[in-house]
């Protein structure tokens, strides 16, 4: 594994040199030189702004309304959530002092082996989550066309499946410099669309109706819905921080990609909640549509589209570099066609063979039992380190300071294990209901696991995890 992440480095020299727009990045997980580095933390705004464009917010804000939450309940619950993203923001700071990528960066917490599992759970999630955006992204294309009169039947959504996967893998083949790109100009649009799409919905909203009480259950869910998408994040935020100058200060990186996340998300939940308030949301985008004019349809269409890709291309790119984590022995844009395929696959089965997004969501849902945990450590351990890891080590498998006892760090397994079993306990889904929901309520303490074992791995790891002294 020690050798996969040296062999995917560029040749130094001119800054920035091996990441251009519309050429393939040669960096994979290695680390990135400081002479390469470049751009700025405002950078960071457009890739968050862009990639929460995406119409997985108006379905979670319309999912707070049908937990039993008024208008002002659900947009509190909105905002609250997108408060997250200065966490996952934050965490970015860790790839600018490491020039490497987040899953690399957990080796520290949890060890070179003790991160494998996470990894490989992780680049599950993200593949899954790319064949759902790409399946969304599939049928608002498919239905553009029909409206278009361009196409229609099977032929027509072949080729809406054709496209979407295109515009999703092309980006992210093209690697970091492409992606920024790409995030930041379909951003300009689609803002100017889902402004558009808030302005329809907002003045019909039923702010004055009172709700039923939602009680345990139903703000328990509602923050799960909220929290879990900015959650998903914790593994990438480095991916996209590790070109950035050693310069760049935690205020400027935290507040730009914080603010991106938080305006996207922000909007377009309580766009959702809006909506929920005026008419039937149970097929979200059908439910949009009828208090849409007319004319604005088609468009909005082609915003939901937008915001399948704009997502999928910061997951499809993530999860090449899980690759190399993981120890598939390829560049970065080589492993990405492993990725790539198993989501083309996955799509294609969902469009033409059988539906299987459902069964699928729900099984994603219910690893968050796994990853509010692995946050929540991961999360405190750069705390702790203030984000100063030993960035050779990291790289040097078994002669390396984060290979602790045969490759697993004790604190790490142990806290990470609690909160597994904590948030089982307290989980409420459609696999899996935990035994301590009936007694709480109904009330949904999953996302609480993080806490859990944030705090066991502070007690464990507090006499011996400590910020790396840079020798320089």
């Amino acid at each position: 594994m020690t050798q996969q992440d040296t062999t995917t480095r560029a040749p130094g020299g001119t800054t920035g040199a091996a990441d251009q727009v519309f050429q393939v990045e040669t960096h994979g997980i290695d680390p990135i030189p400081d002479e390469e580095r470049h751009g700025s933390a405002k950078d960071l705004f457009w890739l968050w702004f862009g990639s929460n464009l995406t119409f997985t917010y108006v379905i979670n804000g319309a999912l707070a309304v049908a937990f039993g939450l008024s208008f002002w309940q659900a947009t509190g619950v909105v905002v609250l959530g997108g408060l997250s993203f200065f966490a996952i923001s934050a965490a970015g700071l860790s790839g600018v002092r490491t020039g490497t990528a987040t899953l690399v960066i957990s080796r520290a917490p949890f060890g070179v082996r003790g991160n494998w599992p996470a990894g490989m759970l992780n680049w599950v999630v993200s593949i899954g989550y790319t064949i759902l955006n790409t399946v969304v992204g599939t049928l608002a294309l498919e239905a553009f066309f029909a409206d278009t009169g361009v196409g229609s039947g099977r032929t027509g959504r072949a080729l809406a499946l054709l496209i979407t996967l295109a515009l999703t893998f092309a980006v992210a083949l093209w690697g970091h410099a492409t992606v920024q790109f790409a995030e930041r100009w379909i951003a300009y649009v689609l803002a100017v669309g889902f402004a558009a799409l808030l302005v329809f919905l907002l003045p019909g909203a039923d702010t004055a109706g009172a709700a039923v009480s939602p009680g345990a259950s139903g703000w328990s869910l509602a923050f799960v819905v909220m929290l879990a998408g900015p959650f998903s994040y914790v593994p990438m935020p480095a991916d996209y921080t590790r070109y950035l100058p050693r310069a760049t200060s935690l205020r400027s990186l935290t507040w730009y990609g914080a603010l991106g996340g938080f305006v996207s998300s922000v909007a377009l939940g309580i766009a959702g909640v809006a909506a929920a308030t005026q008419t039937d949301m149970t097929d979200a985008v059908a439910g949009t549509e009828r208090l849409l004019p007319g004319w604005f349809q088609t468009l909005f269409l082609a915003l939901v589209l937008g915001g399948s890709v704009t997502n999928s291309i910061v997951t499809l790119y993530s999860s090449s570099l899980n690759l190399q984590v993981l120890g598939v022995p390829w560049s970065r844009s080589k492993a990405i066609v492993i990725s790539a395929g198993v989501t083309a696959a996955g799509a294609l089965c969902a469009l033409f063979l059988t539906d299987i997004t459902s069964s699928l969501l729900s099984f994603l849902s219910l690893l968050i039992i796994v990853f509010a945990p692995w946050g929540g450590v991961f999360l405190t351990d750069m705390l702790m380190r203030r984000c100063h890891c030993d960035g050779p080590a990291l790289h040097a498998g078994p002669d390396g300071a984060y290979w602790y006892r045969s490759g697993f760090h004790p604190a790490g397994a142990a806290a990470l294990l609690a909160g597994m079993v904590f948030a089982a306990l307290t989980c409420d889904s459609e696999l899996w209901t935990g035994p301590l929901v009936a007694p709480l309520g109904g009330a949904d303490l999953t996302l609480l696991g993080s806490l859990v074992s944030g705090l066991v791995y502070w007690v464990l790891a507090r006499r011996t995890v400590a910020p790396h002294a840079d020798p320089s």
